[in-house]
């Protein structure tokens, strides 16, 4: 057992969880700038979801924004987002930000542990001068620094903070020894201990860009074999039969990793003198999904002699992923926005996303399920698991012989087809 007082700087969908595991061991620093992400703690709600009431109760977390109260710790973890901006580009405002905050509170022999998504150099190039300006002590001599990327799955209740295997690296031998014994302290699947933070750095972009890459792939068939009228489950569950395919499947990539992480290593490549090809080519037919989408359903749509002037449609589901309330990069308003340029008048519903967040990111506004107009279009785009639970529903939503479009393929194409409706699939 590590003799280290932890403290965990941001409480999201990563830092909550982490804080949560150490807490449970003894009493951990749980420090977050939003005051009203730290009343909804003490009140023992998690709006993420990721965290029951019983399990916060449980934990030991000393709920602070006080940079008095962080300086008690002397083991930190930076767990604060790293997105990108409107042009793609990687935002360090929040790390930025996050180590000029521990850095005020940084005192000799401290650790600073960084798990937000960056790019290769950034936690030694970028974060450790602004810790030591912030603290006025020297990097090496005073504190040390380390990386271990964050893995948590929003939604994912089987691989969790704990079991899953940490990659950890410290700026030298000792504080690599040091972080590796407090992560295994808790984290049962154990550690993996790499050769320097730039591995770890680039190992965490590198293994969301395998994904994102997969499913554009997956993707850019699906859009040759609707242009050949193909049925693209049909086409995967057949190559599916064969021991080595990889059961990847086309649908929306959003969220905070998969959709953002590869821009952080293309990033990095381009300021080192070299433009990637294939990782780019995936990220513009995973981004240009959404429209894909909308057209499809449109053409759909024209084909049963409606005019998408003036239709309804309704749209289910608005979080990036299925039985999770998280909205962030969410490509279903892609959906929804081309969908409206094409004169159709959108219903929204999602029983999971929070209204004020929808309305706040996207302009959007989310329709209660019973309050929802029969439709000449349904597109069924984040298959929650309330919505499987009560597929007869989702089909009543559509008026006779209207269109249902089921992006993720959730629901038997027979089922659709014996209401009468007119099927389409990604």
């Amino acid at each position: 057992m590590h003799d280290r007082h932890v403290s965990v700087i941001g409480l999201g969908y990563v830092g909550l969880p982490v804080a949560l595991a150490f807490g449970t061991q003894r009493r951990t620093i749980g420090f977050d700038v939003s005051a009203n992400r730290l009343a909804d703690l003490r009140a023992g709600l998690d709006r993420n979801g990721e965290v029951s009431r019983e399990e916060l109760a449980r934990a030991q977390i000393e709920l602070t924004d006080s940079i008095e109260t962080l300086k008690q710790a002397d083991f930190h973890i930076v767990a604060v987002p790293t997105p990108i901006s409107a042009g793609a580009q990687p935002d360090l405002q929040p790390v930025i930000r996050a180590s000029e905050t521990v850095g005020r509170a940084l005192k000799r022999g401290d650790v600073v542990v960084y798990e937000s998504t960056v790019y290769p150099g950034v936690t030694e190039e970028i974060c450790v001068p602004i810790l030591e300006r912030e603290s006025g002590l020297s990097f090496g001599t005073d504190f040390t620094v380390g990386y271990s990327p964050e893995r948590i799955n929003p939604g994912d209740r089987q691989h969790t903070f704990c079991n899953i295997v940490k990659i950890v690296s410290g700026s030298d031998a000792a504080t690599l020894d040091l972080v590796a014994e407090v992560y295994g302290s808790v984290v049962t699947a154990g550690v993996y201990r790499a050769g320097s933070i730039k591995v770890a750095e680039a190992a965490k972009v590198i293994e969301n860009t395998q994904r994102d890459l997969n499913i554009a792939l997956m993707n850019e068939a699906a859009i040759i074999f609707d242009y050949l009228d193909i049925d693209t489950r049909e086409v995967l569950d057949a190559a599916g039969t064969k021991w080595n395919f990889l059961p990847f499947t086309p649908g929306l990539v959003g969220g905070h990793c998969i959709g953002v992480d590869p821009y952080y290593l293309t990033h990095k490549a381009q300021v080192s003198g070299y433009t990637p090809q294939v990782i780019l080519a995936g990220r513009r037919v995973n981004d240009g999904m959404g429209r894909f989408v909308a057209d499809r359903a449109v053409k759909t749509l024209i084909r049963t002699g409606r005019a998408p002037l003036g239709a309804k449609a309704v749209v289910l589901g608005l979080t990036f992923k299925e039985n999770c309330p998280d909205l962030r990069n969410s490509k279903v308003i892609d959906i929804v926005h081309h969908l409206q340029d094409y004169g159709l008048e959108v219903q929204l519903h999602d029983p999971l996303a929070d209204r004020e967040e929808a309305l706040d990111e996207y302009g959007a506004t989310l329709t209660d399920f019973d309050a929802l107009n029969p439709a000449d279009l349904v597109v069924l785009a984040v298959p929650h698991r309330d919505f499987l639970q009560n597929t007869g529903a989702l089909i009543a939503l559509a008026k006779p012989g209207a269109v249902f479009a089921d992006v993720k393929s959730s629901l038997p194409l027979e089922e659709i087809r014996a209401a009468g409706l007119v099927a389409w699939r990604l």
